[in-house]
Formats: structure tokens, C-alpha cells, sequence
């Protein structure tokens, strides 16, 4: 494994802030295949950051014992906002910018606008596919599951199959997506993968060895690992349309209480949990499921505002 500094700068107090990669080079001087793994660019989502951990692990017992299976190049970036990873924040600190609305964009001078062009630069010279972990926010836990931009459907999708995911979500372009590192790897016809799992400052350890053993599954498809070993056996996710998803949001404010556990197949009219006024002692709101579907987003921040988002379903069938 070789450790490259890809870019770096010093905090006010003299210490350094460096995004570092981890390469694993082929055996021979033409790898067939460039794949990166890229996570931490919101500060608090630590999902990635320990899949980098298990996959660079992994990678590194597999060096020292078949060397010759690396017929591709495999580069790790573990930590790309390392500022925002230090404070378990979403945002780069101080400056209060998200360093995934800062890719592709030339005319900021800050610094987390920098390293935003130093890594994708970098992506872009070393990887001919890439895959962006994330973990959801504060407020709602998903599936492990790959979402995908519409217009780049027909690339991405026989990858994602590969990769040992609950879901694929096919879903509309949207103006936010214009600056993020996924679209633009995309557009620069380098196919990029967005990985979300989990809830952000958490650590659900079946949901890493899930996409872990998926992401060793893409890397023996796609002949960058060459092994003998029995394929190891992976899910057939769920292909979701724009049209086969359905948002629960909530109709009144107060504690959302669940009463169906994230990845069920419901049915509709089923009981998906209550909102509670706990001033009152009453039941505010009794929450149904409005279609048949797998629960594949479900709130875990029980303080709830009206309008709120409680749950997605994907459904069986798409909605006219």
C-alpha cells in the first residue's frame, strides 16, 4: 500500500489538514481497470469512513498473502474533509460550507472550495470508476442502497447490480445536484456510484459488512481482483423508478413513535407507528402505510414537526 497526500494546507493553530489517499497497485504497469473509494465528505457520516477502514484492511491481507490478484488499481480516499471528520460536523468548519456543493466550481477561492478541485482532479487522473459513500442525515435511517441520476441510468446500473444493495433508486435530475462530486465524475463520462446507508453519526456494522462484501463482489466483476475463491453471494436489489416512491410526511408535530422496523415489506394499511402530544398524553396521529412496498427510509429522530418526513416506501407498482 503506498500513502499519497493529494492535498494539503495548515488549521490556524499550525497543524496539518491533508486528504490522503491509499493505493493499491496492479501487478503489472497496465492495470486492466482504476477503481477509487471516496468517503467523509460530510463530516458526520462515519459509515464511509469505516467502510474505507474494512475495505483498506481487507485489501491490505489480500497484498500480503495473493499479490497477484491485484490485475487493477485500487485507490482509497478514507477521509476527504478531514476538518469537518474532526468536528463530526456535516459542514467544513468555520468557513460553514459543504464540500459536496463545491465540486466543479472555479471561482471560489476558499479553502474547502480548493481541496473540492484537488480531489476531483485527483479522481479524475486515477480512476476510471469511482464509488462516494454517504450515511443519511440525523434524522432518517436507509437501506443500504445506490442512487442514481436518471440521464446516467444506463451506464451505472449493471454496476450497481453488482454491489450487494437493498435498493437502487433511479431517480430526476435536480439543480441541487449541479456541484456535487458524483454528478460531475458522471458528466466527465467517469461513472461514480453514490453509496447511502445507515444515519449519519452512527456505525451499523451489518449495513458496512453488507456493502464491504459488495464492494470486494464490483471489484472481482469488474477483473480488478482476480481470484479462485467462490464468489461471494450478494442481494438482488429492489430497481426503483422515480415513480415507485412514496413519502410519508407528518401531519401533526411531536414524538414519532415506530411500530414496523426499517426493511419490511408492508402492506398498505398497515401501521407504520404514531405521533404523540407527550404534554397531553394523546395520540396525535395514528401513521398507515398508503401503498404496498419495501420500508426502506425510516425516521429515528423521534422529535417530529408537521411536514416532516417519517418514512419512504418503495412500491410495488409506480404511481400514475
Amino acid at each position: 500500500m503506498k500513502t499519497h497526500i493529494i492535498a494539503s494546507s495548515k488549521n490556524p493553530l499550525g497543524g496539518a489538514i491533508e486528504i490522503v489517499r491509499q493505493t493499491f497497485t496492479a501487478v503489472t504497469s497496465k492495470p486492466v481497470k482504476r477503481i477509487s473509494f471516496v468517503a467523509g465528505l460530510h463530516g458526520d457520516e462515519l459509515e464511509g469512513v469505516y467502510l474505507c477502514h474494512q475495505i483498506i484492511a481487507t485489501l491490505r491481507q489480500l497484498k500480503a498473502s495473493r499479490p497477484q490478484a491485484f490485475k487493477g488499481e485500487i485507490h482509497v480516499y478514507p477521509a476527504v474533509n478531514p476538518e469537518a471528520l474532526g468536528s463530526l460536523t456535516r459542514l467544513w468548519p468555520f468557513f460553514k460550507m459543504d464540500m459536496n456543493r463545491k465540486m466543479g466550481d472555479k471561482n471560489d477561492d476558499s479553502l474547502p472550495a480548493k481541496f473540492a478541485r484537488s480531489l476531483i482532479a485527483d479522481l479524475q487522473a486515477t480512476s476510471d470508476l469511482v464509488v462516494d459513500f454517504h450515511a443519511s442525515n440525523l434524522h432518517l435511517q436507509e437501506l443500504p442502497q445506490i442512487r442514481i441520476i436518471e440521464e446516467f441510468a444506463k451506464k451505472l446500473l449493471p454496476l450497481a447490480e453488482l454491489c450487494n444493495m437493498d435498493v437502487i433508486w433511479v431517480h430526476p435530475f435536480a439543480p441541487v445536484f449541479e456541484s456535487t462530486l458524483g454528478y460531475n465524475l458522471n458528466r466527465k463520462k467517469i461513472p461514480a456510484l453514490v453509496v447511502e446507508t445507515g444515519i449519519c453519526l452512527r456505525i451499523h456494522k451489518e449495513y458496512c459488512e453488507q456493502v464491504v462484501n459488495g464492494m470486494i463482489h464490483l471489484l472481482r466483476k469488474t477483473g480488478i481482483l482476480e481470484m479462485d475463491d467462490p464468489l461471494p453471494e450478494i442481494k438482488q436489489p429492489l430497481l426503483v423508478q422515480p415513480k415507485q416512491v412514496a413519502l410519508i410526511q407528518a401531519s401533526h408535530a411531536g414524538l414519532f413513535i415506530s411500530d414496523t422496523p426499517i426493511g419490511a415489506h408492508v402492506q398498505k394499511g398497515d401501521s407504520l407507528g404514531k405521533i404523540v402530544d407527550p404534554v397531553r398524553g394523546e395520540v396525535l396521529e395514528t401513521v398507515s402505510f398508503p401503498a404496498d412496498g419495501l420500508l426502506f427510509t425510516l425516521r429515528q429522530q423521534p422529535v417530529t414537526a408537521r411536514g416532516a418526513p417519517i418514512a419512504r416506501i418503495a412500491l410495488k407498482e409506480a404511481r400514475q
